[in-house]
């Protein structure tokens, strides 16, 4: 959208303030209120934040082996919006938002997560590539003051009534999304109590990414102003299951905007591209297990039994392996990556598994056969296992050749440096279950 249209439309819709969000590499939105009158200004000026903002953990302290301004008098960067990401926001009366890329010096920030995505892309486009992406993210819901389960009743898998949601909830994300242009296909109650999903529209892989930013902050804020907690946590308690990130990948040609992985022809009508897209997606699985699995807590959900990848490999409709091939082909085709965590900052996850499959097309890598059947049991010992803690993870990131090459050394040195202190803090954290364990006898 133009300058213009835009005032047109903040005229009409009475807006008065404008949001100027961007994602840090959590994926919190970090945002800056202005008046709406002052767009124009701030499209030339752009708005000015703490380069430090990047290494901001959990705790509230600063990962300052991450750099991001320690290096140089902890300076500011420039957010700079993007009028394409415009829109009215429903659930905030008079306030619309815009997503904002980061500069430092003029050049776009090296560790700004949206601007790590544009580069896959235009290294795909290069290949006469365009990427494609849909999220199916699950959440769940608790009351903030009992801790407990906003819906507690078990068995209620696929359901929608009021009986499990009972202030109207999803009706309220699902219409908030649909003014927002994020087109809703469908949305439950997932398998745990309390749980949700949420289904959408495919589109191209960056708009899916603002997308996915814009619902997980929305959710959280429409929760909040319902009094509910909603949290997309990996595993939020030990009794109940975890919260997926399926995101699901195609590419489309360039030149006549065909579906780059069906092949009706090919091997189970798939293209060699896609089979060396998912090659890519096994190489890497190691590699990218922190950037899909970000906290701690991710790695509580990749058990047997449980959905979640738990060894490294791939097939058809099938649920327990790492990459799905869903039956579909056509305009259909995709690969379904399994491993995220719905914890992850949906463009590094999404550049995460982009990278992934770009080596394998590159280097034509073979991700041999599909597995066939539930291999959460599977004692051959053909298939690796995923990393199984976030230490575990940030090593094979490390490692990762690949990874290092395509991500900026500045993201990556960031990213370590808030990992390393969240697991630093979390080794010195005495747990509820070590007392329970060890108090009585000890």
């Amino acid at each position: 959208m133009e300058l213009p249209e835009i005032q047109e439309i903040i005229k009409e819709a009475d807006v008065d303030s404008i949001r100027i969000d961007f994602p840090d590499i959590h994926g919190i939105c970090r945002s800056k209120l202005i008046p709406a009158r002052r767009l124009e200004a701030t499209l030339e000026e752009g708005l000015n934040f703490a380069e430090a903002t990047y290494i901001v953990d959990f705790a509230n302290d600063i990962a300052f082996e991450g750099g991001c301004g320690g290096d140089s008098g902890w300076s500011d960067m420039t957010a700079r919006p993007d009028l394409e990401t415009f829109a009215i926001l429903p659930h905030q009366p008079h306030t619309a938002r815009i997503i904002a890329n980061t500069f430092l010096k003029g050049v776009p920030h090296p560790v700004d997560p949206r601007g790590t995505l544009k580069k896959i892309l235009d290294r795909y486009e290069k290949l006469g590539l365009k990427a494609f992406a849909a999220s199916e993210l699950e959440f769940m819901l608790f009351d903030p003051v009992s801790g407990e389960n906003y819906n507690n009743s078990p068995s209620c898998v696929y359901q929608v009534n009021s009986s499990v949601d009972k202030l109207g909830i999803l009706r309220t994300i699902q219409n908030a999304c649909l003014d927002l242009g994020i087109e809703i296909i469908y949305l439950n109650h997932e398998f745990f109590p309390g749980q949700f999903e949420v289904n959408w529209k495919y589109c191209d892989a960056m708009k899916m990414a603002d997308q996915t930013f814009t619902f997980k902050h929305l959710c959280k804020e429409i929760a909040t102003q319902n009094d509910l907690h909603l949290t997309f946590m990996g595993r939020p308690k030990s009794g109940g299951g975890g919260n997926g990130y399926h995101i699901h990948l195609s590419l489309n040609n360039l030149d006549n905007g065909k579906n780059a992985f069906d092949e009706p022809d090919g091997k189970d009508g798939m293209s060699e591209l896609q089979r060396h897209f998912i090659g890519g997606q096994l190489a890497h699985a190691k590699g990218m297990a922190a950037l899909l699995a970000p906290t701690i807590n991710s790695y509580k959900r990749y058990v047997p039994d449980s959905f979640a990848p738990y060894f490294i490999a791939w097939g058809g409709d099938n649920r327990t392996v790492y990459c799905r091939v869903p039956d579909e082909r056509g305009t259909a085709a995709r690969v379904e990556n399994r491993s995220a965590c719905a914890s992850a900052n949906p463009y590094l996850a999404i550049a995460a598994t982009l990278a992934a499959g770009l080596d394998g097309i590159e280097n034509k890598i073979d991700p041999g056969e599909p597995a066939n059947c539930d291999i959460y049991h599977d004692e051959s010992g053909q298939y690796e296992p995923m990393p199984f803690y976030l230490r575990d993870a940030i090593n094979a990131l490390k490692k990762d050749e690949f990874l290092n090459e395509i991500f900026s050394p500045e993201l990556l040195s960031a990213f370590i440096a808030l990992k390393e202190r969240e697991e630093d803090r979390f080794r010195t954290a005495v747990t509820d279950w070590e007392f329970n364990e060890y108090s009585y006898h000890l």
